[in-house]
């Protein structure tokens, strides 16, 4: 035979009652339910009696579970109810129905307001708060609250006044003064008890002088100490919170270039002298200044302490690139770092085999000592070889973190160097080398226009200039020397080409139609075949007059010693059309360009 038990929570508390009802406390009695196979283990006895939110029950005591009445201790002015509810291992049960009223006879207050305290305000005020009592304390109608204060041990009478609400504005006779402060809480039925005094303070003011520097030592390039003497009590003005620091940056010593007041600012709290200034920028001027600050603000400010920085070590350079290798040398470019620091001396070049393999090769140290020098080649390298190089900005103080690279060397045979394509537009009214790289280095050749071989015109290694010597080449073409010279060049030019038309001319104001008909010259006749063909009358036709006249009369002739060199033949700078091709003659005569029927211009550089 199986027996089953089946628990639950229990019923309700029933039959509540009210009994030696006293001014603060009455007897409460009950029966209890049916604890459904679970010892009641406890009762929970709850109240209905604020009057501002009536319904709402509040726990008052609780009692173990053989108990079914107590003594309930009370407070004045509250109509009471009471409910209770019953409690076993399964749960609650639900509240039992209220008992019957019990009002309390109004009293004067038991206690005071706690938490007295003064709020921030402006000087010579006090704005006085403090907690007001819950509805249950106040026990009885009328609740007010009497202040009193007087200066903290000043002979003199309190000063009172009496408020329904919890704070209270005060005008004192001294900035940030201590005072005695009471409140006491009143009501119809009298006071409550003697208060306690509270020291409070009247209104801060801003200090009213300012400490004085000792000193600025200089820990580091970018780290400073500087120490000052505290102001006295009195012209705190307050609650002495610390003291401010105030900096700002005026010139760098690299360049002399000064900087407009940005201030920054670090607070030091508590009563104390010294503090580190951290962030500096190396190699720079500052001036600093130190004020007291309390809880109303940072008062004057000290004389400004004017200090520099050192130098520094550089940040790293901006970038490092292998610009060329070869089978046993490489060309490194690189970048100025962003901040020098100092006065850059020069840069630590390092580099090492680092095949792949667990084991590295030997570090190897270059110092270069031009520090305007923005590449170098390295040589007597192993070819097939990858190498890790590491590059370091250097000054008087040593050197900064590095920037690395890698690259291999090339086989027996193979040559590589860096593409100059991406950027570069030929037909741009800019020099093309202006869109690489400051400081790096280029081979630019110079093909045919056709293309059809890859014979080149014209091949060079170039190096782009890096930022020192923008100036040099901006600011040359705004120099009056400069514009003076380029208009004589210009205006002897013109006079020149003027002269050489005027005589060309000379012997060609007659009808060349009639001349070749009246005396045909047999050698013109066979120039015109052999060398030029013959001409639809849409082609442009060479000056036959012009050519008889010069090889019958060159000698003769008074303009001979000037039309030699712009005649026709191998040397001649004017073409069968007249046009002028001397640039293409004389870059062939100096071996310069080597072109198979090619009238291209040469590639325009500037070193």
């Amino acid at each position: 035979m199986t027996q089953v038990t089946v628990l639950d929570v229990p019923d309700p508390p029933e039959n509540l009652h009210l009994s030696e009802r006293q001014n603060r406390s009455v007897r409460l009695t009950w029966e209890a339910g049916d604890d459904h196979n679970s010892n009641i283990s406890e009762y929970i006895i709850e109240f209905e009696g604020n009057r501002e939110e009536p319904g709402r029950w509040e726990e008052l005591t609780r009692v173990q579970g053989e108990e079914t009445t107590v003594m309930l201790s009370l407070a004045p002015y509250v109509r009471y109810q009471f409910r209770v509810i019953a409690v076993n291992e399964v749960g609650r049960s639900q509240p039992s129905q209220p008992s019957a009223h019990h009002e309390t006879p109004p009293a004067a207050p038991d206690k005071n307001p706690q938490n007295i305290r003064v709020q921030a305000s402006q000087p010579k005020e006090m704005i006085i708060k403090w907690e007001p009592l819950k509805h249950m304390e106040q026990n009885g109608p009328g609740l007010e609250y009497r202040v009193t204060w007087k200066p903290q041990g000043a002979p003199v009478e309190w000063e009172e006044e009496t408020v329904t609400n919890h704070t209270l504005r005060v005008m004192t006779s001294a900035v940030y003064a201590p005072y005695d402060v009471q409140v006491q809480a009143i009501n119809h039925l009298g006071s409550g008890p003697e208060p306690q005094s509270v020291i409070l303070y009247s209104g801060e003011d801003y200090p009213d002088t300012a400490p004085v520097i000792h000193g600025v030592d200089v820990i580091n390039s970018t780290l400073v100490k500087v120490t000052w003497s505290t102001i006295p009590k009195e012209r705190v003005h307050g609650h002495l919170k610390g003291y401010q620091v105030n900096w700002w940056k005026t010139k760098s010593l690299l360049d002399g270039r000064t900087y407009p007041k940005e201030v920054n600012i670090l607070r030091f709290s508590g009563q104390r002298n010294y503090g580190m200034v951290p962030s500096l920028d190396a190699f720079s001027e500052f001036h600093l200044t130190v004020s007291a600050y309390n809880s109303k603000g940072a008062g004057p400010e000290s004389e400004p302490y004017i200090f520099q920085t050192p130098e520094g070590v550089p940040e790293k350079p901006t970038f490092l690139k292998v610009i060329k290798v070869d089978k046993d040398t490489a060309t490194l470019s690189w970048g100025l770092p962003k901040k020098l620091n100092g006065n850059l001396t020069g840069y630590l070049l390092q580099y090492q085999i680092i095949n792949d393999t667990y084991e590295i090769g030997e570090l190897n140290d270059i110092n270069i000592t031009t520090p305007s020098k923005p590449s170098w080649r390295l040589s007597n390298l192993n070819a097939t070889t990858k190498y890790k190089f590491y590059l370091r900005a250097c000054t008087s103080k040593g050197c900064g973190k590095p920037i690395t690279e890698e690259s291999s060397t090339l086989g027996e045979g193979s040559k590589r160097v860096g593409k100059i394509s991406e950027g570069v537009n030929l037909t741009q009214k800019i020099h093309p080398v202006e869109a690489f790289e400051p400081g790096a280095e280029h081979i630019v050749r110079l093909l045919t226009k056709n293309w059809v071989d890859n014979n080149s015109l014209f091949e060079d290694v170039i190096e782009t200039r890096g930022r020192e010597y923008a100036g040099l080449y901006d600011d040359i073409s705004t120099q009056g020397w400069f514009i003076g010279l380029m208009c004589a060049i210009a205006l002897l030019t013109l006079m020149l080409l003027t002269v050489c038309f005027v005589k060309r001319n000379k012997g060609g104001k007659y009808s060349v139609k009639e001349k070749e008909d009246l005396h045909p010259d047999p050698e013109v006749l066979s120039v015109k075949d052999e060398t030029f063909g013959e001409y639809s009358d849409s082609d442009e036709k060479p000056l036959k007059g012009s050519l008889r006249s010069l090889n019958r009369d060159m000698q003769a002739t008074e303009s001979a010693d000037s039309l030699v060199e712009y005649g026709e033949g191998d040397h001649g700078l004017f073409s069968e059309d007249g046009s002028f091709i001397g640039a293409y003659a004389g870059s062939k005569e100096k071996g310069s360009v080597e072109s198979n029927g090619s009238s291209s211009a040469p590639f325009p550089l500037r070193a």
